[in-house]
């Protein structure tokens, strides 16, 4: 047992060595780990553009009168400067007024406005064949047009005098022509296996 208990004394003096464990080597320079940047200035990456949708906006006719305000030219700058009117699609443009007078004025009115959006993006260089002019008159407010008490709400009159403007894109127009001529194609060959 005397062998035992004197080599279990010789571990546990083992154990309780008490120099100070050797330092670790100083890295040298070429010793030093490097990090790679997934980030290289070297290599330039594509990011794919943003996919450009249809423009729809509106001018504002807020004051009545038959001229463009300056929040109309405001407006306009804006439309005239996007990149949806750049792509060269087609434009509809829909006047519309508040409800006051009677539905033909109105019609009339909606029209004028229209047509002095359409003359104006003429003037700055839009072609006219691109440009279709549609006359809503009062019929699709966007604000009501008086309060519940029957007084005239005119925010919500200035609100509903306006021309929307609609942007297609090219690409969506022809996808969608080719799609209609497609079903077309369809259903004639569909009617002619009938017959």
């Amino acid at each position: 047992m005397r062998p035992l208990v004197a080599m279990t004394a010789a571990l546990a003096l083992a154990g309780c060595d008490r120099r100070e464990p050797p330092a670790p080597p100083e890295p040298t320079p070429e010793a030093v780990p490097t990090q790679a940047s997934i980030i290289r200035p070297d290599i330039e990456v594509e990011r794919p553009e943003p996919e450009l949708e249809p423009l729809d906006a509106s001018v504002t006719f807020a004051e009545a009168g038959g001229e463009l305000s300056e929040a109309a030219l405001e407006d306009l700058e804006t439309i005239l400067a996007s990149p949806q009117l750049a792509e060269g699609g087609p434009i509809v443009l829909r006047g519309h007024t508040d409800s006051s007078g009677d539905d033909e004025a109105n019609l009339r009115v909606s029209q004028r406005r229209a047509e002095m959006v359409r003359d104006w993006l003429v003037e700055h260089g839009v072609d006219e064949e691109r440009i279709t002019v549609i006359a809503i008159g009062e019929q699709r407010p966007i604000a009501p047009n008086a309060k519940l008490d029957g007084t005239p709400d005119e925010a919500g009159r200035a609100a509903n005098r306006r021309v929307d403007v609609s942007i297609a894109l090219p690409d969506v127009v022809a996808e969608e022509a080719d799609e209609a001529e497609d079903s077309e194609a369809a259903q004639s060959h569909a009617t002619s296996q009938v017959d």
